[in-house]
C-alpha cells in the first residue's frame, strides 16, 4: 500500500534537521519509496514529503514517526494518507529529471472524488488521490509536479484547500 507523509517543520529546526541529514538518508534508504523531498518557502525549508509503499496503514505510522527528524522534535506535524500512484512509477522514472525544481500540490476534500485521471501527465512527477486508511473514501489529491502554474493540475474548485508549496527532488545529493 503506498501513503504519503507530509513532515511539516517546526519554527527554527533547520539546525536540528542539518545536524541529522545523514541518520535521515540511511532511514529514508531502509524504504522502498516512490518519491521524497524537501519543501521550500523561499530559500526555507519547510517540510519533506515521503511516498511509501509499506504492507499497511500501521506501517505508514511507524514509518513517519519513527524518523530521526519527527523523533527529535524537528517537525511540527506530520500528514499521513493512503495515496494511490496512478502514474504507476516513481520520482527517478520522470522523463523530465532530477534537475529543476518542482512543486508539491496538496487538494483536500470529501464526497465525490475528482482528478482521478490526471491532465497534462507531461508535467506531472507523482500523482495520486488521497485516501482513508481502507482506501474507501476519497480525501483528495497530491500531486508533484513540474509546471509554470501548478496549483492548476487540480480542478480548484471541487477542493474545500489547496496547497501549493515549493519541492525539489531529495535522497543523497
Amino acid at each position: 500500500m503506498e501513503f504519503l507523509c507530509y513532515h511539516r517543520d517546526r519554527p527554527g529546526s533547520v539546525p536540528l534537521r542539518e545536524k541529522l541529514i545523514e541518520e535521515h538518508w540511511s532511514y529514508m534508504d531502509r524504504f522502498d519509496l516512490i518519491a521524497r523531498g524537501p519543501t521550500f518557502a523561499g530559500d526555507v525549508l519547510t517540510g519533506s514529503v515521503h511516498v511509501v509503499d509499506v504492507p499497511d496503514a500501521a506501517a505508514a505510522r511507524a514509518f513517519a514517526f519513527a524518523e530521526p527528524c519527527y523523533q527529535a522534535g524537528a517537525y511540527r506535524d506530520v500528514l499521513v494518507r493512503r495515496w494511490r500512484n496512478v502514474l504507476g512509477r516513481t520520482m527517478w522514472d520522470f522523463p523530465g529529471g532530477r534537475e529543476g525544481g518542482g512543486h508539491l500540490v496538496l487538494g483536500f476534500g470529501s464526497g465525490e472524488a475528482v482528478d482521478l485521471v490526471p491532465a497534462r501527465t507531461d508535467e506531472l512527477i507523482a500523482y495520486g488521490p488521497l485516501l482513508s486508511d481502507d482506501g474507501t473514501a476519497w480525501l483528495g489529491t497530491a500531486a508533484l509536479v513540474r509546471s509554470a502554474d501548478p496549483a492548476s493540475v487540480l480542478t480548484g474548485d471541487r477542493y474545500d484547500a489547496v496547497e501549493v508549496h515549493e519541492w525539489e527532488f531529495g535522497g543523497r545529493r
